[in-house]
């Protein structure tokens, strides 16, 4: 499978399935008018909608008519928190909010402002496999506690919560619970038993992107604030006229879901484990997350030794993320695996694998030679395995070592120079860094050779920027270059 670039990023997004793309063409071509309208095509309009309502609360076993329709699970997050806060805090201002402290951010941000605006939060803390400990909660419950808000699965790790244990728990103390099924809508089964709000969208399981929903339990209704004004739509809980194609495409997507699920999920799963078999033949790699209490579609490893993006950049024909997508390009280690106790070193070197609907055997297995070569050339240059230099004796001659920086830091070099007669016979480097600190030091190791060890230079970082292609604040990493070279001078 040579050449095939393999999409295994599905947990950030699916693409929109062909049959819902259609569906989606069809509808813009009619030309429909607002669904507020009465007229005819208004009328037209509004059908659909409700057709797709049915479709999409089908899949979570609601009733249509509990269903509001969002701009995705990011919106449907921040509607169920502030809203049920702000219905909240006109009552009482001691009110208290419990979340987790692996959320997505779409959960986490909006319970940070609340306390920025004083409100009382808790941040529960995962056990090492990610799950909420049921007692944990019960404990963090107060009178006051007017919002648990929790994910069914994990966005970087899969790792899928026992959802009719913790909704026990809710309702035994009277607490409302908001659940973000963002990841396991159309995936695993679910229940709205004991649940008064719940969060999905579209895209996660072949619809559109910018579509979503917020299921509001009845007996919540009356203890919800709107976030978006200017209008009654959506029973007034989300004014703004709905964009009927992508309402459409969602509840085809959710109805083809539904279809397919038990058995998809049965392949997927199989897919999943095939990938982990392989990976795991590799030294030292660790599995993040529960083994077994997961979704089927996701699976986070970490490689120890490696630096995560001179990883993921070694993988150019795989599509897959360093962490969740909206935090993969931030370079920090993911805070979601720091909270399952992982060091800064084996959450910054993890990768997630997320696989769907197009994903085949063939590509599970390009995939596991992918990541085993690369992985593999990396830890040879690594400080997991510090170069030999018995093949380097040489009664004539004298090795110099130099070194500089920190693997936990993100950055450490390794110089060493077989020195005969005040020349750099030979030279060699290990690398813990990113693509651009591996690129420039492995040319500096080539430069050393045939040069007084008296004037050596590293370069200058314009050189390095136009040499390596280095990204401008990339260029203060790289001067850890003209450390080990200093200390390897001195030697």
């Amino acid at each position: 499978m040579s050449g095939e670039s393999i999409y295994l990023d599905y947990a950030a997004t699916t693409p929109v399935d062909p049959r819902v793309a259609a569906l989606m063409h069809e509808v813009l071509l009619k030309g429909l008018g607002n669904s507020s309208a009465a007229h005819a095509s208004g009328r037209q309009a509004s059908a659909l909608i409700e057709a797709a309502r049915e479709q999409a609360a089908a899949l979570v076993g609601a009733p249509a008519g509990q269903l509001v329709f969002t701009s995705g699970a990011s919106e449907s997050n921040n509607l169920a928190i502030m809203g049920t806060m702000e219905a909240a805090l006109e009552i009482a201002r001691d009110a208290h909010v419990i979340s987790l402290a692996t959320e997505h951010k779409s959960v986490l941000e909006p319970v940070r402002e609340l306390a920025r605006r004083g409100v009382a939060t808790t941040l529960l803390k995962p056990d090492s496999n990610g799950l909420v400990d049921a007692a944990e909660l019960e404990r963090a419950i107060r009178p006051q506690t007017r919002l648990v808000s929790l994910l069914h699965v994990n966005n970087e790790t899969g790792v899928a919560q026992d959802l009719a244990l913790l909704a026990a728990v809710c309702q035994k103390h009277g607490v409302p619970l908001h659940i973000d099924a963002a990841q396991s809508a159309g995936k695993l089964p679910l229940s709205i038993e004991g649940i008064s709000l719940l969060s999905f969208t579209a895209h996660k399981l072949g619809g559109p992107q910018g579509v979503g929903a917020l299921f509001v339990a009845p007996r919540h209704r009356g203890h919800l604030r709107a976030q978006i004004f200017g209008g009654t739509h959506e029973r007034g809980l989300r004014a703004g006229t709905l964009a009927t194609h992508q309402i459409a495409g969602f509840g085809l997507a959710c109805q083809l879901a539904a279809q397919s699920r038990a058995a998809e999920s049965i392949r997927v799963a199989t897919l999943r484990d095939q990938l982990w078999r392989g990976i795991a033949a590799l030294p030292e790699v660790q599995l993040n997350g529960h083994p077994t209490q997961r979704a089927p579609g996701i699976l986070n490893v970490s490689f120890p030794g490696v630096e995560g993006e001179a990883l993921f950049m070694a993988l150019p024909g795989l599509m897959l993320s360093t962490g969740s997508a909206c935090n993969s390009r931030s370079g920090e280690p993911s805070f979601v695996l720091r909270a399952l106790g992982r060091d800064s070193q084996m959450a910054q070197s993890s990768l997630r694998f997320s696989i769907g609907r197009d994903t085949t055997p063939q590509q599970i297995e390009s995939a596991i030679d992918q990541v085993s070569r690369a992985y593999l050339i990396l830890r040879a240059t690594s400080p997991a395995n510090p170069a030999p230099l018995d093949d380097w004796n040489d009664p004539e001659g004298t090795t110099h070592v130099g070194e500089a920086g920190e693997a936990r830091l993100g950055t450490w070099i390794r110089l060493v120079a077989r020195v005969r007669d005040g020349v750099v016979e030979d030279s060699r480097v290990q690398v813990y860094g990113c693509q651009h600190t591996q690129a420039a030091a492995q040319q500096l190791a080539q430069r050393l050779r045939g040069r007084p060890l008296s004037l050596l230079e590293a370069g200058t970082p314009e050189e390095w920027r136009v040499a390596v292609a280095a990204p401008v604040e990339k260029l203060g990493r790289l001067l850890i270059i003209e450390d080990a070279l200093r200390a390897l001078s001195k030697t």
